[in-house]
């Protein structure tokens, strides 16, 4: 009973991961910048080897605040070129700012050894060991946010789907997509603490990805999303229970198996609806 008491923190969190990084990755893949959060984390990394090189607690509220600022600085990059239209692809100047953001934490990394072992375990993540305060913390963060994208949804979706359409419309793509980038900014950035890259980036990109394979329409790819992340998330915690495996990485490969019976049934379903 105490382990099961030990991993009911770690599943809620996983539980708002999947809440928040599903909608989101919808947006990603529909613009086609699949490996934007990689590079804002990445960012975000590099703000906080920062913040410990002049002196900052790499777990206080002031590296928090640093990592936030870089982030914003990778947000306003990349809202300025839109794929569709810049002769430079848009996932050619992420890729390029998470080889720089890599390079230069490296370098940071190398001036600060003592903290070098504080830092890995902010870029690896460790969801098990995540506390209720933080689960608190980053559900009222998330819940935030959430009712940001609620309220500009429309907007948001439109520049996502058809951003020729939008500009048509006379809405300024850079501005909100500067607003899409800063808020995703804030969700990764806290993620990335918790539950390290490998896994945010499955809770963003994989349930979007299983939910297209059986819709167009966003209500049901979001209800598919979350309702495979949730199940994902209960199946990973209890294997990493049973088996003793490491909790992250259970839910990453669970995640991988998952799409791939998605993928599988896919056509089973088609034929039985045909």
């Amino acid at each position: 009973m105490s382990t099961l008491s030990f991993l009911l923190a770690p599943f809620v969190a996983s539980l708002i991961l999947t809440g928040i990084h599903a909608y989101l990755g919808v947006h990603v893949v529909e613009r086609g910048v699949i490996f934007v959060d990689l590079s804002l984390a990445q960012i975000a990394a590099l703000g906080t080897t920062m913040a410990v090189l002049y002196g900052i607690e790499p777990h206080g509220t002031g590296a928090y605040i640093v990592s936030l600022a870089f982030t914003f600085i990778g947000a306003a990059v990349f809202s300025t070129i839109r794929g569709h239209r810049a002769r430079i692809p848009q996932e050619a100047v992420i890729g390029i700012c998470y080889a720089v953001a890599s390079a230069a934490a490296i370098l940071a990394m190398s001036k600060s050894a003592e903290q070098t072992e504080h830092l890995k375990e902010m870029l690896v993540g460790n969801i098990l060991t995540v506390s209720w305060f933080e689960v608190g913390k980053t559900a009222a963060l998330y819940g935030a946010i959430g009712i940001f994208h609620y309220i500009c949804r429309r907007k948001f979706l439109l520049i996502s789907m058809d951003p020729a359409k939008a500009e048509a419309q006379g809405i300024s793509t850079r501005l909100w997509d500067f607003l899409f980038y800063a808020s995703f900014g804030f969700v990764v950035t806290s993620s990335v603490a918790i539950a390290g890259v490998l896994l945010v980036f499955c809770y963003l990109i994989v349930p979007s990805v299983g939910a297209m394979l059986y819709s167009e329409r966003i209500g049901p790819r979001l209800a598919i999303g979350w309702t495979m992340g949730t199940l994902v998330s209960a199946l990973g915690v209890y294997l990493s229970l049973q088996i003793d495996l490491p909790t992250g990485a259970t839910i990453v490969c669970t995640f991988a198996l998952v799409l791939i019976l998605m993928a599988l049934m896919r056509p089973l379903l088609k034929k039985k609806l045909a």
